[in-house]
């Protein structure tokens, strides 16, 4: 394999595992102040507050991190682009990868730290409203996917 065919193919692993890591599994959004979510899962005020502050105590590191993954991903853009060596490469995905592995870790710890919170029925329904959410938004992607004449019909 030549080092340009190298190049392309790490290319093509990174922006697989870009993808992999955006798909994590969270709501992707406050669930924990959602006043629906609250009912569903008959969360307290104190839980709700508890979650609050183990969020509010990890956001900013989050940012930190994914600020830091950004400016490595372009400085591995542009050692590709410039057609840098593979050893110079291979240094910077493994910079890369390190911060996305500390961003999983401390976002993991932090969804962690909130099902703590939780009762263990409490976790089991919250489990089910993930599972409903994510179907949902597979069924939301696959209709978009599908030609207009076809939306809505039960062939």
């Amino acid at each position: 394999m030549s080092p340009t065919s190298r190049r392309g193919w790490l290319a093509v692993m990174l922006l697989l595992a870009m993808t992999v890591s955006a798909r994590a599994q969270s709501f992707g959004f406050p669930w924990w102040r959602d006043a629906q979510f609250q009912k569903d899962l008959s969360l307290t005020n104190d839980q709700s507050a508890r979650i609050d502050t183990v969020f509010q105590a990890t956001i900013s590191l989050l940012r930190q991190k994914r600020q830091e993954l950004d400016q490595q991903e372009a400085e591995l853009s542009r050692l590709i682009a410039a057609n840098a060596d593979e050893a110079t490469v291979v240094r910077q995905v493994d910079k890369v990868e390190g911060v996305r592995a500390s961003l999983n870790k401390h976002r993991t710890l932090m969804l962690l730290r909130m099902r703590q919170v939780l009762s263990p029925d409490q976790r089991v329904k919250l489990n089910k409203l993930y599972e409903e959410r994510q179907k949902d938004q597979k069924d939301k992607a696959t209709d978009k996917k599908r030609p207009d004449n076809m939306q809505g019909s039960e062939e």
